[in-house]
């Protein structure tokens, strides 16, 4: 019989071809950037969980890519036996194996007892992670562990880091104990299931659909949907869609040109008419009242940010936008247009003198465009609340800041766009002369994120670490002038050489 992992059984648990193709066709799995980046986002949680639950270092940690599947077991055996705190240990027992997080150990009435704890990189409990640890519950007492009690620690991202390596109060509770621990027969039907599976020669045979992305992107999605009608003009196309885009599909409508007029919205029947027609929809005069009422000079302004899981930076919160960069593009009244910048790739906390420098160039008056306000003018409160002595300066440029966004929305629409009114998908299709996909290196807000974190690493080389410092330069300034452009058009100002 197959001991199925823990990661197996859920991969059933979201789809049983998932399943037998894990086992089966292994090769066939591609997984995207975001999947491996919480990889590793939880690899660096579960380390900063090692120092929060074995504060003096006496734990014992097991390595399964090191010892191997046998030793591991093995020595968590032995180790079961002390009374020492043990990281990833692992048990088989009952068809499954799996590697728990942490192990505490305990005394209840004069006998040796064990308490699980399960670490997410999340910032709630997840239905998926009650299933998670009714599964690593089973196998433990399955293998003879005298559990006691479990819990799921998750991030509070609430929790501020004072500093100093001191992150006691990053993770918060769930107990589950009560819940898990009476899942036993449940988990034994899944292990059931899953061997029946497993073992059939011939791959289930099913559908693409919801469960595909709930609750990971699963990365056989290529493989499974290669044989299934492909739309010319996607559902998914049309704005704010949402769960309907599931509903039209069970209904075998896929396509923009099968789905009823009367389902639509105005902005989504736009995209329909103008998608089907490949025409272009551009309210002009609409666009240019819309600015009319904000005279020169305007600023153009647009930030990057970094999150960190666990924070590194005093007085910053987990997954909190740190802001670490800004381009900032100025017309004046001439028609003059001037860049500057900041980027600060020192490794230290770029935050106070971000603020510092953006209001030293955003002047003190004048429109400050921004593409989806809401972003910029999160980050300036934030900063506001941060340093006091910068507030009144910041939330000052904040009353100032004009969105670029609603009116792309309501004025503007290119079939090039397919439903989005990103600025990456705007500006090609207004400006076709200007693309993201032109720029080396950093092309979007991920990329510049893991530009960041590469460059603010001790071991990049400085010849690298300068390299990355033009792509990021290169690509804010883009976001920036980008938003000139766009601005030009919609104004109607294209007598101004920018």
């Amino acid at each position: 019989m197959r001991n199925f992992s823990k990661s197996k059984l859920l991969a059933f648990r979201q789809c049983p071809k998932r399943l037998w193709l894990e086992i089966h066709r292994p090769d066939l799995r591609i997984d995207t950037a975001a999947t491996q980046a919480s990889f590793q986002i939880g690899h660096q949680v579960g380390d900063i969980a090692q120092r929060i639950y074995d504060p003096a270092g006496l734990g014992a940690l097991i390595d399964v890519q090191t010892e191997g599947f046998s030793r591991a077991f093995e020595r968590t055996t032995e180790l079961l036996g002390t009374m020492l705190p043990i990281f990833e240990a692992g048990f088989v027992a009952g068809g499954a194996l799996a590697f728990a997080d942490v192990m505490l150990p305990d005394q209840v009435d004069g006998k040796q007892v064990w308490r699980m704890v399960e670490v997410k990189s999340s910032t709630s409990v997840k239905d998926y992670h009650r299933d998670d640890v009714a599964v690593q519950v089973f196998i433990a007492q399955s293998a003879g562990v005298p559990l006691q009690s479990v819990a799921l620690a998750y991030i509070d991202n609430f929790w501020t880091y004072p500093g100093n390596d001191d992150y006691s109060g990053l993770l918060v509770e769930a107990d589950l104990t009560a819940e898990a621990f009476s899942r036993t027969e449940e988990v034994k039907a899944w292990i059931t299931l899953a061997q029946l599976t497993s073992a059939s020669p011939a791959e289930p045979a099913i559908e693409t659909g919801a469960h595909c992305d709930v609750p990971y992107a699963c990365g056989f999605y290529d493989y499974c949907s290669r044989d299934e009608p492909k739309a010319q003009y996607p559902v998914y196309w049309l704005p704010y869609i949402g769960a309907k885009a599931q509903e039209l599909a069970a209904q075998g409508v896929i396509d923009l040109a099968d789905v009823p007029d009367d389902l639509l919205n105005p902005k989504q029947m736009r995209v329909k008419t103008h998608t089907l027609a490949n025409t272009v929809f551009f309210d002009a005069v609409g666009a240019a009242a819309d600015l009319a009422v904000h005279s020169l000079p305007a600023y153009f302004l647009d930030f990057e940010t970094i999150q960190f899981a666990v924070p590194i930076w005093q007085g910053t919160r987990p997954y909190q936008q740190n802001t670490f960069q800004f381009s900032l593009h100025t017309l004046s009244e001439a028609g003059q247009l001037e860049h500057t910048e900041f980027l600060d790739l020192s490794g230290g906390d770029p935050s106070e003198p971000f603020a510092q420098a953006l209001i030293a160039v955003c002047g003190q008056s004048g429109p400050v465009y921004v593409y989806n306000a809401a972003f910029e003018t999160s980050r300036m409160s934030e900063l506001a609340t941060r340093y006091p002595h910068l507030s009144a300066a910041l939330l000052a440029i904040n009353a100032r800041v004009v969105d670029l966004l609603p009116i792309a929305r309501d004025r503007y629409y290119h079939p090039s766009q397919q439903g989005s009114w990103s600025i990456k998908k705007v500006l090609p299709a207004v400006v076709p002369e200007l693309r993201y996909d032109a720029l080396d290196g950093v092309q979007d807000g991920g990329g510049a994120m893991e530009a960041f974190l590469e460059a603010i690493h001790p071991d990049t080389q400085a010849e690298r670490k300068s390299q990355i410092e033009q792509q990021l330069l290169a690509y804010c300034k883009l976001d920036t002038y980008a938003m000139v452009r766009l601005w030009q058009v919609f104004a109607g100002r294209t007598e101004l050489k920018l």
